[in-house]
């Protein structure tokens, strides 16, 4: 069976546990790492053969369009991950709209493809906003990755389906949620992240094994380019539990990958929830 492998293209200094820290204002200036890392990922994928979906942020492809085209040229899917990395649950509709139409415009005419998938920075769609699929219809996307049926202190929809399904109704977006191992009743993320660098490896495999062949159904497995960046420069005065989160063992994390490439099949999104052909 092949699983689903899913990069979010973000910067270190994107990520929402650092909003508080570093203003939006401060990024033009910051030395930016997200280049150099998605074309060592490239590699990797190419050595193994492996095909990808990259959920690409606006404010990255504006600047490093030469680096969308060759996700594109190498054979991955495009997708977006908005525009300017704000959660879903922090805008208005109508601030939503705006962010992920303008990430799909930019996307699109920078690689010259169909954008059809989207992935909602801090998987920050859930049920008090789940307006925020209609407007991805409406925006012309086929599916969402936004959902994450676990519970964390930042984002997550317990209840929500484990699997590919259509909160919406049968002409809305496809919800596709990253993986959970469901165990004691009880939903457990196993579709990578800070979790994947926490674990020992073995754990991870076995539970992407356990959605393969007790489940039936393929795995959503997600990381971002600075999990392999242990030299990305360190932020100061985080709290001891978003940096331990954040930078815990972030030099085995491209050790895990190579495995992890080695011991499952994987393609796009596109491929296998949409039986794209190309």
């Amino acid at each position: 069976m092949k699983n689903a492998m899913t990069i979010d293209v973000e910067d270190y200094f994107h990520v929402s546990a650092f909003a508080r820290h570093i203003p939006r204002e401060h990024w033009e200036h910051l030395p930016c790492r997200v280049e150099r890392n998605v074309e060592r990922i490239l590699v990797l994928l190419a050595e193994h053969g492996t095909h990808a979906t990259f959920f690409t942020l606006g404010w990255v492809a504006e600047r490093y369009p030469g680096l969308v085209r060759r996700i594109v040229a190498a054979g991955h899917e495009l997708a977006s991950h908005g525009y300017a990395h704000r959660r879903a649950s922090e805008q208005s509709r109508a601030q939503f709209r705006t962010d992920i139409t303008r990430a799909k415009c930019i996307l699109e005419d920078t690689a010259g493809v169909p954008v059809l998938g989207y992935r909602a920075p801090s998987f920050s769609i859930n049920h008090h906003n789940l307006w925020a699929l209609d407007e991805l219809a409406q925006a012309g996307y086929r599916y969402s990755s936004s959902i994450y049926p676990v519970r964390h202190d930042h984002y997550g929809m317990p209840d929500a389906p484990r699997f590919a399904h259509h909160p919406r109704g049968q002409d809305g977006v496809m919800e596709l949620p990253a993986t959970t191992v469901q165990l004691f009743g009880r939903n457990l993320p196993a579709a990578g992240g800070g979790w994947f660098r926490l674990l020992p490896y073995p754990i991870s495999r076995w539970m992407l094994n356990r959605v393969n062949r007790r489940d039936g159904q393929p795995g959503i497995f997600y990381f971002h380019p600075w999990e392999i960046d242990p030299d990305q420069p360190r932020q100061r005065g985080v709290g001891a539990k978003t940096r331990f989160r954040h930078y815990v063992n972030l030099s085995r994390m491209e050790g895990r990958l190579n495995r992890l490439l080695e011991d499952f099949q994987w393609d796009r999104m596109d491929r296998i929830f949409l039986n794209a052909t190309h």
